[in-house]
């Protein structure tokens, strides 16, 4: 991507802001940017969105997200040609034969092959042990949701072992890791079981169990939020294509979690040292493609998250062998039911995971009867569509950590419970948290559940176009830190039962937006805000129901 590809881009994405917003309310002629509006509208535009067409990537409440998920926001995945049948590898959909080895041993030879689709057909196939892909380019299809279903009769308590916590006391890391579908590349995933079986507790994202897997490329010069282009200090290890991470660690005076906040007085007066648990999160290390480099001016395939300064040390790093390109769809996945475990004590009969993982994706896949979901854990750039939790109930139905960014989740559901919530259990909803940013939610059913913004500071997030029953609670420990850091957005929400509880935001986040949501009041869990003073955050159209123009802010962003 050159300069001029970036500036074009930037004069056609302000140009075209206009012409969608004002023909979602007039009924204007129709364009490519603006084939999701519907003829004569009665819509309104907030003024926070004509601001946001004239600084899309630097405005002050309203993250860019309109390149969050797999491809950049692709509508399409790729279509890989087939290379394995579970059948052929010993798979039977008898719904009693153990088919997890025959299942790993196609997927495999499809990762030997360099990639491929591996299909498993309709039916019935029985799992007692977890479904491991860990090669970039391999698709485990099966026939659809509806049609293929793995039934999963073992925990990752049983399968691994315990799992504690690097934070100690007696939780269980299983609820908020590991899946019985786990996505992550081969070597990160053996050396995360080695530390598990050796109660080395680890850490879980792009740079080794102690973070210290990695070496720097270049560093890199000053730089502004919203930039497409660094200039690096030595440009020869970078080319178009490469992944790398752009790491920035924090100061003495905390000023990288205060920009994260937003800046100014609130944050500089928050008492940061005590929050252990929010500064282990730091260094902050956010994976990108390298689109050119033009001497050393190296453009990116996203703009900058943030700042670039130099008391943050910041440099483009190496990172451990990512898993790319590989998707799962069109299953479901049902754990033998049993009751849901006392509250951060689950056993790990999880869903689906992706774990340092890069423009990946899972496509119309059910999970029924989990402890936790679907998860982002260090995955960046990834999309999950038509997904649903199902069955009696979980703790995360969708969870979104240790540094996961620029993901996409839309087209999603979580069902309602199939039996009452066990004494001392917990039910959060879709969740984001340690330093995790730029993610959207999107287009979403939540019959029950949260915004479960679980401390950790996440920031620049966006939750669109959702129906929900706000009937779930946050978590997180207070060493953990803000529940919100900047820009955060809501963007036309219906709040079926009326409670405001993490739905409306701007009594509580820093920097950030409430649009579009409709009247709402306080009950059960009540928040307060982490920062004092100003929070500089906007309401509008406060009190009407899907009335919003644009109706999705990712796909007004994505369009334009």
């Amino acid at each position: 991507m050159s300069e001029d590809y970036v500036s074009i881009t930037r004069r056609g994405l302000l140009g075209s802001a206009v012409a969608v917003a004002a023909a979602m309310v007039t009924g204007g002629p129709a364009t490519a940017a603006t084939a999701v509006a519907r003829p004569h509208d009665p819509g309104q535009v907030p003024t926070i969105w004509r601001e946001f067409t004239r600084s899309p990537f630097t405005h002050p409440q309203i993250p860019y997200v309109g390149r969050a998920g797999h491809g950049g926001g692709s509508a399409r995945f790729p279509r890989r040609p087939v290379v394995a049948d579970v059948r052929a590898y010993g798979a039977v959909a008898d719904g009693t034969t153990d088919c997890a080895p025959a299942i790993n041993r196609a997927i495999a030879a499809a990762g030997r092959a360099g990639g491929g689709t591996v299909l498993i057909p309709p039916g019935t196939f029985r799992i007692d042990g977890l479904i491991r892909i860990g090669h970039s380019n391999v698709v485990l299809r099966g026939a659809g949701s509806d049609r293929t279903k793995l039934y999963a009769t073992r925990n990752l308590t049983e399968l691994i072992g315990v799992y504690g916590s690097r934070y100690g006391g007696d939780k269980s890391s299983w609820s908020w890791a590991g899946g019985l579908i786990w996505l992550a590349p081969t070597a990160r995933w053996d050396s995360l079981v080695a530390a598990i079986k050796d109660k080395a507790w680890p850490f879980e994202g792009w740079t080794g169990n102690k973070r210290d897997e990695w070496e720097t490329l270049t560093t890199v010069a000053p730089a502004t939020r919203g930039s497409w282009s660094v200039t690096v200090a030595d440009p020869r290890p970078l080319k178009p294509g490469r992944l790398v991470l752009l790491r920035l660690a924090d100061d003495a005076d905390h000023t990288l979690l205060e920009h994260m906040s937003g800046g100014g007085p609130g944050p500089e007066a928050y008492y940061w040292d005590d929050k252990t648990k929010l500064t282990s999160y730091v260094p902050y290390e956010w994976p990108v493609r390298i689109a050119r480099v033009r001497g050393r001016k190296v453009t990116l395939e996203r703009p900058l998250p943030l700042d670039v300064r130099p008391e943050w040390d910041p440099r483009l790093i190496t990172h451990v062998e990512p898993l790319t390109g590989s998707g799962v769809e069109g299953l479901t996945l049902e754990a033998v039911e049993t009751p849901q475990s006392p509250h951060l004590l689950d056993k790990g009969y999880n869903g689906v995971v992706l774990q340092c993982a890069y423009d990946c994706w899972v496509d119309d896949v059910t999970v029924r009867h989990v402890d936790n979901g679907f998860g982002f854990v260090a995955a960046s750039a990834c999309t999950l569509r038509r997904t649903r939790v199902a069955g009696r109930g979980s703790h995360h139905p969708y969870f979104c950590r240790e540094g996961s960014h620029d993901n996409l989740v839309e087209d999603f559901t979580i069902e309602q419970r199939t039996v009452p919530a066990p004494p001392n259990t917990q039910l959060h909803g879709i969740n984001v948290e340690g330093l995790s940013s730029y993610n959207v939610w999107s287009r979403g059913d939540l019959r029950m559940g949260t915004f479960d913004s679980h401390r950790g500071l996440p920031f620049a997030n966006v939750r669109t176009d959702i129906t929900v029953d706000n009937n779930g609670r946050h978590g997180g420990d207070a060493s953990a830190g803000p529940l919100f850091g900047a820009r955060f957005t809501h963007w036309n929400i219906r709040v079926t039962n009326g409670r405001a509880g993490l739905m409306k935001i701007d009594g509580l986040a820093p920097y950030s937006a409430t649009v579009g949501v409709n009247e709402v009041t306080e009950f059960d869990q009540i928040d307060v805000p982490d920062f004092t003073g100003d929070l500089h955050s906007r309401l509008e159209l406060y009190g009407t129901t899907d009335v919003v123009r644009p109706r999705n802010l990712y796909e007004a962003q994505r369009d334009l």
